[in-house]
This record gives C-alpha cells, structure tokens and sequence, in this order.
C-alpha cells in the first residue's frame, strides 16, 4: 500500500479482491480507478457463475406407499437408544460432502485428462487476467509470484500485466501475463512438467503451446489472430529454471 495517504494501489487492490470479490476499500483506490473497478466486476461475476453451478434442485419428498401390515404377525423389539446428535450431524455432513463432491465432478468438470486440457481449462477459469491494461505488474509482486529459488524472469518477454500463483497438476505454478499485438497472452511456467515435445493447444477462440523447458514446461496462449513464434522466443530467453 501506498504511504502517501495510505492509498492502496492497482496491485494490492487487486490482491484484496482476488482473494475477497466483494472487497470494500476504504481508502476509496477504486473511486478514481476504472480499471480497478473493471476487474472487480469481472470476480464478482465470475463469482455467481461459480455459485450457479453449485446450486442444487432437488426433487420434492415423496414417500412410497407400504403394503398392509397384519399386525398379529409383528414381533416386538427391544427399543434402542437413538443416535446421539454428534452423530446425526457427521451423519449429515457426510451426505453433505457426497453430494458436493458428486456436483463438482458431474457439473464444473474438474477432471481433466491431460495437461493440455487442465491448461486450456485454467485459462477459461480465469477471465480477470486477460485484461487489456498498459499498466504492469509491480516488481514486487512479481518477485514473489516468480521466486528466485523457482526461476529467474526478466521484462524481454513483454509488458507483465498480470501475476499470480496459481495451481495446475497440483503444483503452483507461476500464471502471468503479457499484452500481445492482438490481445492478452498467457504465460503459466511449469518447471515439475517435463514433456517430451511440444505440444499444441486449440481451444475455442485461442491457441497456443505447451514447451519443454529444461526438466519442465512453458505454456503461451493467445488469441488464434496473435503470431507466437516471436513470443515464445522471447519468453524463452527471458526465462531461466533455477532448480
């Protein structure tokens, strides 16, 4: 945070609200800040979308009819003592979890069955970042995103607009961005996935690759318009693996 008036800037205000969408700042950054605002609006929609997907509809109760009972029939039984209600309640919140679990796997599609597909759907998961902005990432912050003991990264690659430690085959993983002649570019660097060759990404609107870089990878993704051989030599150069 800035000293002078204790204002926040860019990068810590949009810290704050990576982690909390609905962030209130009571320095007033984003009153005079319309990127800032901009990106709020994009994590509280992408907040709802991802609370949409987690709503449940469920059926009404209906019971089914039982069959006629002779009584004369029926033999008593020793009644037994009920459940305590710590019991009812992990009871409950087993269910609870299956059913989450059942809804994150059915609906949000957290599967993926390689990494091209676990990169391209990473990218998908994270509009914020592909903003148009001629404002960079603080040194700062990008020192602690790309740690020295991880990699050493100079500015050669581009304009870094974006910088955040995200998680791809259970591994954090470096995701930035640059800002490329046809819109943003996506960088996530990925030094615990070595891959043989190279290997192309397709998605909707993007394309890009998957490089092996050393005992790991680099994956660049731009719009389908945006020429990447000159990117990915750049990044290249401007990446070196310190491990």
């Amino acid at each position: 945070m800035s000293r002078k008036e204790d204002i926040m800037n860019c990068d810590d205000y949009q810290t704050a609200v990576s982690a909390d969408p609905g962030f209130s700042d009571a320095s007033g950054h984003a009153d005079g800040c319309a990127s800032c605002r901009d990106f709020q609006d994009d994590m509280l929609a992408l907040n709802d979308k991802i609370a949409s997907a987690l709503e449940l509809s469920v059926p009404p109760l209906t019971m089914p009819e039982l069959p006629d009972i002779d009584v004369a029939k029926v033999t008593s039984m020793t009644a037994r003592r009920g459940l305590s209600k710590v019991t009812w309640f992990a009871l409950a919140a087993t269910v609870l979890l299956g059913v989450f679990v059942a809804v994150r796997v059915t609906q949000m599609g957290v599967f993926y069955g390689t990494l091209e597909e676990q990169v391209l759907a990473h990218v998908d998961h994270e509009p914020q970042a592909l903003r148009v902005t001629s404002t960079p990432v603080a040194d700062s912050s990008l020192v602690l995103v790309v740690p020295e003991n991880l990699a050493t990264m100079n500015h050669d690659a581009g304009l870094i607009t974006y910088a955040r430690s995200c998680t791809i085959n259970g591994n954090t993983v470096p995701h930035l961005v640059i800002q490329g002649e046809h819109g943003p570019i996506t960088i996530l660097l990925m030094p615990d996935e070595k891959i043989a060759e190279s290997q192309t990404l397709q998605g909707v609107s993007v394309r890009g690759v998957i490089l092996p870089v050393g005992n790991g990878s680099i994956a660049i993704i731009g719009a389908r318009e945006e020429q990447l051989d000159r990117v990915q030599q750049n990044v290249l150069d401007s990446v070196k693996w310190s491990t």
